[in-house]
């Protein structure tokens, strides 16, 4: 049973949310204006610099800067603002790891849907969809019609999961497994950090055309000898055979629970006794009264990407895979909210 907060803390959480939009916005001119990496290489700087740097007028620059210090990002030492050392981290940096990735995605694609939020949750569809253009009755459909978007977003995707990398590396088991199936593996990103983190490894990415091209494109030429790109609509097209371990990424939380169960089924049919199953992302608490990446996820999915799925909690994941007939299932819970789960095919 969840605890009751204390009506103090219940305030402060309602102060930031009710305010978060504004200060997310703040924070994202902020990555688009580059103060971020300015105060980063000039170690600092007061408002006449940002002023010269960003082209913003004295009053605009005044009030941006109030935004970026209340959200704590940037801090005030006499006249000057510098980065705090979470936004050294975090944003002070153009990496392919970057939240600047993330942030910019998330007010492209993700927030300008929710307001239609309430609307999309009466409909029961992801109605927020009608902002892009095209076929398709998925945002990953959609995105095939704009590849201005679809950079955006999988740049955001591939950033996202280079950030929780260290914890799917650290606990996934491959040492006994030959041949990956990477299914739903987008632009290639974790088929790629899995191959370099075992030399011999093999692996096989299996999804959409339009994410398979993407990894044509982003896959590091080190480890192309050992990646198949398969295109295939997940649900509808048999998965290859001559693999021995089969990875879900990211990609369960987008269907629904049969619809889980079934591409599990599917994995299942194709390895060979011994192999695995591993579930990797997402996890709401079992009881579902958390956390806050896990809720922003789930509403999303439902009311923007597919109309479907959630951050589905570690032991629902754990009773699929024993439904399809693994066993010796066993979970771990990671960073960022993020679960482990892995069966293996007697």
């Amino acid at each position: 049973m969840q605890e009751s907060l204390d009506s103090t803390e219940v305030h402060r959480r309602f102060q930031l949310i009710a305010n978060g939009p504004a200060l997310f916005n703040a924070v994202v001119s902020g990555i688009e204006l580059d103060i971020f990496d300015f105060l980063e290489e000039r170690g600092g700087a007061d408002a006449a610099a940002l002023g010269e740097f960003t082209g913003l007028e004295p009053h605009k620059v005044r009030v941006l800067m109030l935004a970026l210090t209340t959200s704590g990002l940037i801090e005030k030492r006499g006249v000057d603002y510098v980065n705090h050392p979470v936004a050294t981290e975090l944003l002070a940096t153009t990496g392919p790891e970057s939240w600047q990735h993330i942030l910019l995605s998330w007010k492209t694609i993700y927030y300008p849907a929710f307001a239609r939020m309430t609307s999309a949750l009466r409909a029961g569809t992801n109605e927020a969809l009608d902002a892009l253009e095209g076929p398709g009755d998925t945002l990953y459909a959609r995105l095939g019609n704009d590849p201005e978007k679809a950079r955006i977003f999988y740049t955001a995707m591939s950033a996202f999961s280079l950030q929780t990398m260290p914890g799917l590396l650290e606990h996934i088991d491959v040492k006994s497994s030959r041949h990956l199936l990477d299914v739903g593996g987008g632009d290639g990103t974790t088929a790629a950090a899995l191959l370099k983190a075992n030399p011999g490894l093999k692996a096989t990415l299996l999804d959409l055309a339009s994410s398979v091209a993407l990894a044509e494109q982003r896959v590091p030429a080190e480890v192309t000898d050992r990646l198949t790109l398969h295109p295939a609509d997940l649900l509808t097209d048999p998965f290859p055979g001559g693999t021995d371990h089969a990875l879900f990424s990211h990609v369960l939380d987008t269907f629904t629970a049969e619809q889980c169960v079934m591409l599990l089924a599917k994995a299942y049919e194709v390895l060979p006794s011994g192999g695995k199953i591993s579930i990797y992302g997402f996890a709401a608490a079992d009881d579902e009264t958390g956390g806050p990446l896990s809720a922003r996820l789930s509403l999303y999915l439902n009311i923007l990407a597919t109309g479907r799925g959630m951050a589905w909690p570690q032991a629902e994941a754990s009773a699929w895979l024993k439904s399809v007939g693994c066993v010796d299932v066993r979970s771990v819970e990671l960073p960022f909210e993020h679960a482990l789960v892995t069966g293996t095919k007697p």
